[in-house]
């Protein structure tokens, strides 16, 4: 049932000027564990804006970089703690790693990764080091490439996690989202919150943003999240519907169909989507913990118990 599965090769990542100065790194096709990076380029050295999620990727994101700037890194900022934007951190010794507290403490809470067979077995990860942010914020700090302003913020609330950041950039209209926005990928907030990543959009609304990098799929305008919110509403109602029903998350989710949502790339999130929206009509906390490891098997099982596709 997987929308993620591919017969042929992806694209290579490519580099896109933004705005004079910003890039966005986009990497196709932004399915499991293919996000979007960025970059700024200032006189004095390069802000960079997440990581990637294997070691060969991260060395690729690195080299783009050096063809536009041969100033240093000297900034890395992590949106959230998922390792598609994490796991490269320990490849940007010279930078300081900015994040919110909540990212170094999920980091250091989850450890080295455990959960990695769950998606394709020929995964290429490569090293790993356990490298979380080391400049923490609770609300949001500001940096700047050389006179251009950079607010990085904590949404606020749980939304695709219960610790993501964005990157405003209010001279040039422009928003790095993080996962917080997904283009032509399934939403997913298992980790996180269906309620809160609505009211997220909400707050995203409000900026005006004119040019939207998401953390998966290609770069975009506000439109966009009018498509996010209807499909998290799509969750909520499913949800309700099988609870009347007496469904479990996953039974649900097979007797859904998923309409226009199942063109988007990994439909089978709906399942672990649905556990979420369960644990917030049970009354559950916005975000509280859930059992992620039964929710990701279900996925699997939905997959028709495939592994996750993964071509990172």
């Amino acid at each position: 049932m997987s929308s993620s599965a591919h017969d042929h090769p992806l694209p290579p990542p490519r580099v896109e000027e933004v705005s004079d100065g910003v890039y966005a790194y986009i990497q196709p096709d932004g399915s499991w564990w293919i996000n979007n990076t960025g970059f700024l380029t200032g006189r004095r050295g390069v802000i960079c804006v997440d990581a990637c999620s294997t070691e060969r990727r991260t060395r690729q994101f690195r080299e783009a970089v050096s063809t536009v700037s041969d100033r240093p890194i000297t900034t890395l900022v992590n949106t959230h703690h998922h390792g598609d934007h994490t796991f490269g951190n320990w490849l940007f010794p010279e930078a300081t790693i900015v994040g919110h507290e909540g990212v170094r403490a999920q980091i250091l809470a989850d450890g080295p990764p455990t959960y990695l067979a769950a998606w394709s077995p020929d995964v290429d990860w490569g090293a790993m080091e356990l490298t979380p942010p080391f400049l923490t914020f609770t609300d949001g700090v500001t940096v700047h490439s050389d006179d251009l302003r950079c607010e990085v913020r904590h949404v606020g609330m749980a939304a695709h996690t219960t610790n993501d950041s964005y990157v405003w950039i209010p001279e040039r209209r422009l928003l790095f989202a993080g996962d917080l926005v997904f283009n032509g990928g399934t939403p997913f907030v298992l980790m996180g919150s269906v309620a809160g990543a609505i009211e997220a959009l909400g707050r995203l609304r409000e900026l005006e943003a004119e040019t939207i990098v998401p953390g998966h799929g290609g770069v975009c305008g506000p439109g966009v999240y009018d498509r996010v919110e209807s499909y998290l509403r799509f969750v909520q109602e499913t949800a309700r519907r099988g609870k009347e029903a007496g469904l479990s998350p996953l039974d649900a989710a097979r007797e859904t169909d998923l309409g226009e949502w199942g063109e988007l790339l990994d439909s089978e999130r709906i399942v672990g989507n649905l556990h979420r929206a369960y644990a917030e009509l049970d009354g559950r906390p916005l975000g509280a913990p859930i059992d992620l490891a039964t929710a990701v098997l279900e996925m699997i099982t939905y997959n028709d118990g495939r592994p996750l596709s993964c071509l990172a």
